[in-house]
């Protein structure tokens, strides 16, 4: 392992989003929020999911997660994409680093970003309502399996789209229903028999409600069951993106 070569790669991979933080992290921060006001207003006094749990407290979770999502996702796609179209993916293909430190720099420098995100908006949430954590392995565990997943997927996305156009579609058609329909805003319960087969179906529910547990101790399904659905799940993307890179997919031309 080249560990100076990864750890380079990394720290380039940091500074990009860090130099605009502004951009990076505290617009996903303030987004999370608007959603937490909008939603936290209109219904806090009417809905109760969770025994005990008002409204804006389960909102909270899901609103970190949903950010750590789609940040991890942004960040590898979109500074390979960036790279690919100025040409300047060459210079990393060129350095000495193999394909697995390749993959690990771009996929640990978005799992920073995701994880960080989500922080901003876990403590701001935290302030503004009473919220302890149940279990502080569970919440770890779900935000690092989370991020791994998405920051996966990221690099896959930028690795095939061939311009900016493609990465939109990838997040206004896969990335924006998959968090939006995976129980952020509300518990599976309450929908038709239907949809919650449907909710199921989608991993990003079970990252979802396995990080939401580790708050409140309470789930709409076991986190064991989930952790059983997401590992997987997250490995093969893992292993696709391996492969990509190992191929030199869309790289070496």
């Amino acid at each position: 392992m080249n560990y100076i070569g990864l750890w380079t790669l990394f720290y380039k991979e940091v500074l990009r989003f860090w130099k605009v933080l502004l951009q990076t992290v505290a617009a996903p921060i303030l987004t999370s929020l608007l959603y937490l006001m909008v939603f936290a207003q209109a219904l806090s006094a009417h809905v109760q999911v969770y025994p005990g749990v008002g409204y804006t407290a389960f909102l909270i979770p899901g609103l970190a997660m949903m950010a750590i999502l789609q940040n991890a996702f942004a960040n590898g796609s979109s500074s390979l994409i960036q790279s690919k179209i100025t040409g300047n993916i060459a210079f990393i293909l060129l350095a000495p680093i193999s394909h697995l430190e390749f993959f690990l720099a771009y996929l640990l420098a978005a799992v920073v970003r995701g994880v960080l995100v989500g922080l901003g908006v876990l403590l701001v949430g935290i302030w503004a309502t009473d919220m302890g954590v149940a279990h502080p392995f569970w919440v770890l565990a779900w935000a690092l399996i989370a991020s791994v997943a998405f920051a996966a997927m990221g690099i896959i996305a930028g690795l095939w789209a061939d311009k900016f156009d493609h990465l939109s579609g990838i997040q206004n058609f896969v990335i924006l229903p998959l968090t939006f329909l995976s129980g952020v805003f509300y518990s599976i319960h309450s929908l038709s028999p239907f949809w919650q087969v449907v909710s199921q179906i989608n991993p990003v529910f079970y990252m979802i409600d396995g990080f939401r547990y580790g708050f409140f101790g309470q789930g709409d399904v076991n986190p064991w069951w989930g952790l059983a659905v997401a590992l997987p799940f997250t490995a093969a993307l893992c292993f696709i993106t391996m492969q990509m890179i190992v191929r030199g997919y869309k790289l070496r031309n």
